[in-house]
């Protein structure tokens, strides 16, 4: 998946062709495999969050559609692999964080 096109968000804009999605049926094992390892990226990926529990609620009849919406995630996932946040090195400076996470 390394050489895919890398996309500019985390989620297709047609969520109701997820909901009443008549595609093909896809293996369930693997698709199950790919929303579980994308629920643990969720722990250090939040933007991901809410396209994750989208999809997870399909893991019954996974469906073509979910598929690519799944794999939709990975490509965006790559296209945002170097963001992060950089600090400046000085010694004066205490980097302190919180999160509100109910």
């Amino acid at each position: 998946m390394m050489d895919c096109k890398p996309m500019t968000t985390s989620m297709i804009t047609n969520l109701k062709r997820l909901r009443s999605s008549e595609s093909s049926l896809v293996y369930p094992s693997k698709y199950r495999q790919l929303i579980g390892s994308l629920m643990y990226l969720v722990n250090t990926q939040l933007d991901i969050c809410f396209v994750v529990n989208v999809l997870s609620q399909f893991q019954v009849e996974p469906r073509h559609d979910h598929w690519v919406a799944a794999k939709h995630i990975l490509k965006y996932l790559r296209g945002t692999i170097h963001y992060c946040l950089k600090y400046a090195r000085r010694n004066d400076v205490q980097l302190i964080g919180y999160t509100d996470f109910d």
